[in-house]
């Protein structure tokens, strides 16, 4: 579930944020991302929700420890708490969990096509065990739900699942702030291909 396309004004923010550090973006830009993860979470009817009376654990999807070197943050996991913490305000029951690591060294995915980002990106996440048994001990029965910037081949999220699965994690969706635009969006749900929302409505901070 992507908020919204990846050009205008989300795209400058997003990369305001992440590539020169402008920490005050984390907080629009996790309202943003909130509404992505209630859209995914809850079913189309009124009180339903995929993730029943779960908690539901959102997992950013990490940058290498090079890469957070070098910007001086992470900014998934600032904006993911932005967005929990809104969401627990709206009545959400959802925590974040930095559940994902980066292994491995990846080429570029600047210019992959989507099979070459695949085949980079593969075996590329891992989850610490007693970081899950502690996860799934304290929120037992829970949802997750696999946070990022921007979805664009899917590549990322795809690996970020498996590495979740991996461990019998029950993943109930990708959410994004943005998806490009030949992503979309897309009017099928069959597997593969992402569906795209419209900003959620009814709700404020």
């Amino acid at each position: 579930m992507a908020a919204g396309a990846y050009d205008g004004a989300l795209q400058v923010l997003i990369n305001a944020h992440k590539e020169h550090s402008q920490f005050s973006l984390a907080r629009p830009l996790g309202k943003v991302l909130a509404h992505a993860v209630h859209a995914l979470v809850h079913a189309d009817e009124p009180g339903e929700s995929r993730a029943g009376d779960r908690a539901v654990v959102l997992v950013p999807v990490p940058s290498r420890s090079s890469v957070v070197r070098a910007r001086g943050h992470d900014p998934m996991l600032r904006v993911s708490r932005q967005a929990a913490g809104m969401l627990r305000r709206w009545g959400d029951p959802v925590v974040v969990v930095g559940l994902l690591r980066s292994r491995g060294v990846t080429a570029d995915q600047a210019g992959l096509g989507a099979e070459q980002r695949a085949e980079n990106l593969t075996g590329s996440m891992a989850c610490p065990p007693r970081l899950v048994a502690g996860t799934r001990s304290r929120w037992a029965d829970a949802g997750y739900v696999v946070a990022d910037d921007v979805l664009t081949t899917g590549a990322t999220a795809r690996e970020a699942q498996r590495a979740l699965e991996a461990h019998a994690l029950p993943v109930l969706g990708i959410a994004t702030i943005a998806a490009t635009r030949r992503r979309f969006p897309v009017s099928s749900t069959a597997p593969g291909q992402y569906q795209a929302s419209l900003p959620f409505r009814g709700q404020d901070d």
